[in-house]
């Protein structure tokens, strides 16, 4: 079994898995992402994009292949220890926010830390200057339900930087967004992740979303794939060629 490269914070090779339903999720893919890289992950809808971060934060185990974190074979630790490696060293934004009812705002940003046994206070703070530089600190004493749909994904946002994760693994993570509100958002990702070293694996469909990204791998029916620009044609010859890379 060879260890990945020393500057690769995130490795995969030969990347197989397949949904319960029989169908493919990615097929044959290797990648590295090197320490606080920017790597965005593209394609059309149903392209394999959640499915790949899936596999590479250790929530679905592969069926073969390999993926490693900072040299620890994560694809032989059993699901207990996948889960200890997400809570202690992972962040995660989902498309749509996922907040706990009962909590208040800045409790539901703070939650990660809490799991992790950083004090209450501590946890505030950190989740209470995460909230303000996403613009819903005044939301801070909120309830989910008091928030509109954007107010909630920047409080999933600022949960998922709180921490000061090693990789954060954002899934379309401006969706519920309207434009007006997602530059300000992906400033304020992307300048955290630089300015504390944080490894970004990002899913997007949006060119200019993956524009921001240092790095980008595109998939195509689970396949990394390389795109072949056409001249604009009519929708009957179809708008772009996509190849299979080598």
């Amino acid at each position: 079994m060879e260890a990945p490269p020393d500057n690769d914070v995130l490795w995969a090779r030969s990347l197989h898995f397949t949904h319960p339903d029989g169908s493919p999720g990615v097929t044959g893919i290797s990648l590295g992402v090197r320490e606080g890289e920017i790597l965005a992950v593209t394609g059309p809808r149903g392209s394999g994009k959640t499915t790949l971060l899936r596999c590479l934060s250790g929530l679905v185990p592969v069926r073969s292949g390999e993926v490693w974190f900072n040299s620890v074979p994560m694809h032989t630790l059993g699901p207990m220890h996948r889960e200890r490696l997400r809570r202690d060293r992972f962040g995660w934004i989902d498309p749509a926010p996922v907040l706990v009812p009962e909590l208040n705002v800045w409790e539901n940003a703070a939650l990660p830390l809490m799991l992790r046994g950083t004090g209450r206070r501590r946890a505030k703070v950190a989740a209470l200057e995460w909230l303000e530089r996403l613009d819903v600190g005044d939301r801070a004493r909120n309830r989910p339900h008091e928030l509109q749909q954007a107010e909630r994904q920047r409080v999933s946002i600022a949960r998922a930087l709180a921490p000061a994760p090693t990789v954060l693994f954002a899934d379309e993570p401006t969706a519920p967004l309207h434009r007006a509100d997602r530059n300000h958002v992906l400033r304020t990702l992307t300048t955290a992740a630089r300015s504390h070293g944080i490894t970004v694996v990002l899913a997007t469909h949006d060119p200019d979303t993956a524009a921001l990204a240092d790095r980008t791998v595109a998939l195509l029916d689970g396949r990394r794939v390389s795109t072949v620009h056409l001249p604009d044609a009519p929708e009957t010859e179809g708008r772009a060629a996509w190849s299979l890379s080598v």
